[in-house]
This record gives structure tokens, C-alpha cells and sequence, in this order.
């Protein structure tokens, strides 16, 4: 039985995570819960599951329910937990991943924007206290499947697939009115609406890109994005002697979310499995990059190192949920990201460092919309 505290519980990947958790009772239990700001539904959750511990990030006025990043990071590290899911929007899930390895806790992580923004603090930790980190992301579950029994000097490529998102085929000119209904229109994923602005724009590819770097031991540039409509191959490893491994499914993420808590162990479910039959015609298309430029800014912002990726994501945060609230237009997101990274002066990723770029990144950001 694996104890399980699961931060953003009460978000898409948490609340299926409580699902899976739910139809695995002899594997999997809960221990503890936390939220963003939904006081209602982390309280429902804590009954329906049982749960003593439970947090918010934001204070719920006479509630009586422990709030801020102090009250996250006691839960990510309770004694009884064993493993910790981390699916918390953004770069706030840093303090309490970090925490929880240092804790001695397994994490399974959802939040990409930990590894984005810190991937040189978080990864030597992992390795330092002998924990471990596994992927909850579709994409990054599909590489650590089949890198499963292989190391990364055996690597020529990890090849990430992307549906494309809502705007696959559009240009440029096409896209400078785009509301925000049709950026959330995902057509294969249903999503948190900032991750889904970051697959409209492609800006989840590039933050993939370097998730992968960090969680492979690989340099950015083997890390290589196709088109795949169909979201049935989830991933690719091409090892140097030209053999390549994939990992295929329907689009659920109820799987590599049982991947991550379970493994090593694999267990059956109640999921529809894949038939290839069903699928005869699966295709693969470049990247557009003139069109969707926000991928090569991130792994420009990779290449550059130090800070720098923190900087990027968080000016990234800022726009898309800027024009989320109808502040910026669709083709501006990636505008403020550019000017973002070239305002950024690079510093060593330590801690202190990570949180500083984070925080001046984001008001430079803010003050571009502002401006815009």
C-alpha cells in the first residue's frame, strides 16, 4: 500500500489522480490534500477520501483550513507519505518538490515548470537522497517507458509528439484575432486552461523539451517535436543504432498517472486499451516554426542556461494568463516572452536566485502587458 499526498488535488490532474486512486484501493491510499483555492471541493474530497491533512495555497476566510506555502510543503513532507504528487499550476510547486525529496519522499511529478525553471537544482537532489521522480506528463511517461533499461549516452533522440493543438495549420495572418474559446478548444486533451494556451501556442512543447533534457540527462537540442494528430504515440526514443522504441495509447491520462504511482509495478484497469486497428492511418507532420515560435524560445532559453528558462517560463505564465483574461492578444504571448528573455541578466540557479529571476521576470512581464 502506497500512501499518496497529492498538491492540486482539486485540479484536472489531481482530480483524476483521486480517480485512479480510487479504483486501485488495495495499492493506493491518501494521506493528504492540497488546493489552490477551492475550499469547497478540497473539503468534499478530504471526506469522500478520508483525509485528516489538507491545505490551500490561498487563504479560505473562516474556513479554519491551513493556508500558504508553509502549510504545502508540511504536507509534501507528513511522515506516512510515500510518494507526493506534485500537480500544481506553474512554478509554485518548486518549494514543496523540493521539500519532499529532501524529506525522502517519491514524487510524481505533473508540474513541468518544476523542472523548467530549477531542472539543475531538482535532478541532483533526486539523485542525492535516492528517491524517485517519476513523470506524470503523457509525453515524459512515454520517453521514461522506454528509456526503462537503457541510459542516455545510448540516445540519439527523444522524439515528443503534439497534437498540433486548436490552430494546427494555421499561419501567422490567420491567428491575429483568435479569441480565447477557440484557443481552449483542444482537440484531443481536456486541460487546465493555461496548459491548453501553452498547447495553442505550442509553448507545452518547448517546456517539454526541457523537461525532458533535465529528466533524461540529454542536451535540449536531441529533443525533437513532430506533429501527431492522432495522439495515439504519446513518445519516441531513437537509440544511435537507429532503433526506435514508442509507447501508444488512446489519450487518457489516467494511465501515465497510474504509471507514476505504481511503478515499477503495472496493474489492470478499467481504461480502453488501444487496438492498432482502429487507427490505420497514423501521420506525422513538422513543427511550423514561423507560426508557432514560442518553441524555439524555449529552448533558446535552455541553450542560454543558468536562470534564464526560470525567466522564460514565468514571463510565459504571465502572458498566457493574461490573454486568458482577455488582456493580450494570442500572438502577443510569445512577443512578451521574447522581450523577456532578452531584459533577463543570467544568474547561477541557485534557490534564492530561481525565486528572484522568477519574481522579476514576471513583473517586467506584467509591465509589458500593462504597457501593451
Amino acid at each position: 500500500m502506497k500512501r499518496v499526498v497529492v498538491l492540486g488535488s482539486t485540479g484536472s490532474i489531481g482530480t483524476q489522480t483521486l480517480d485512479v486512486i480510487s479504483q486501485l484501493p488495495n495499492e493506493l491510499t491518501v494521506v493528504g490534500l492540497a488546493a489552490n483555492s477551492n475550499a469547497n471541493l478540497l473539503t468534499e474530497q478530504a471526506a469522500k477520501f478520508n483525509v485528516q491533512h489538507i491545505a490551500l495555497h490561498q487563504e479560505a476566510p473562516g474556513r479554519g483550513i491551513p493556508h500558504g506555502m508553509d502549510a504545502i510543503v508540511r504536507l509534501a513532507t507528513l511522515p506516512e507519505a510515500d510518494i507526493v504528487v506534485i500537480s500544481v499550476a506553474g512554478v509554485i510547486g518548486l518549494l514543496p518538490t523540493i521539500a519532499a525529496i529532501e524529506a525522502g519522499k517519491n514524487v510524481a511529478l505533473a508540474s513541468k515548470e518544476v523542472l523548467v525553471a530549477a531542472g539543475e537544482l531538482v535532478m541532483p537532489l533526486v539523485k542525492q537522497y535516492g528517491v524517485a521522480l517519476t513523470p506524470i506528463d503523457s509525453e515524459h511517461s512515454a520517453l521514461f517507458q522506454c528509456m526503462q533499461g537503457y541510459r542516455s549516452d545510448q540516445v540519439e533522440n527523444l522524439i515528443i509528439t503534439a497534437s498540433g493543438g486548436p490552430f494546427r495549420g494555421r499561419k501567422l495572418a490567420d491567428l491575429q484575432n483568435v479569441t480565447v474559446e477557440q484557443a481552449l478548444n483542444h482537440p484531443t486533451w481536456r486541460m487546465g486552461g493555461k496548459i491548453t494556451i501553452d498547447s495553442a501556442t505550442l509553448m507545452n512543447k518547448g517546456l517539454e523539451a526541457i523537461e525532458a533534457k533535465w529528466l533524461f540527462d540529454v542536451d535540449v537540442d536531441q529533443v525533437q517535436v513532430v506533429v501527431h494528430p492522432q495522439s495515439v504515440i504519446h513518445s519516441m526514443v531513437k537509440f544511435k543504432d537507429g532503433s526506435v522504441l514508442g509507447q501508444l495509447g488512446w489519450p487518457n491520462m489516467r494511465l501515465p498517472i497510474a504509471y507514476a504511482l505504481l511503478y515499477p509495478d503495472r496493474k489492470p484497469n478499467t481504461l480502453l486499451p488501444w487496438n492498432p486497428i482502429d487507427t490505420p492511418n497514423l501521420t506525422f507532420e513538422p513543427v511550423d516554426e514561423e507560426t508557432f515560435p514560442c518553441l524555439n524560445l524555449a529552448k533558446e532559453s535552455a541553450r542560454i542556461g543558468g536562470t534564464m528558462p526560470c525567466a522564460m517560463n514565468a514571463a510565459n505564465e504571465v502572458a498566457a494568463n493574461a490573454f486568458l483574461k482577455g488582456e493580450l492578444a494570442f500572438l502577443q504571448i510569445a512577443e512578451v516572452i521574447k522581450r523577456s528573455i532578452r531584459e533577463h541578466q543570467v544568474q547561477v540557479p541557485t534557490l534564492k536566485n530561481v525565486l528572484v529571476a522568477d519574481a522579476q521576470a514576471r513583473a517586467f512581464a506584467r509591465k509589458l502587458i500593462d504597457l501593451s
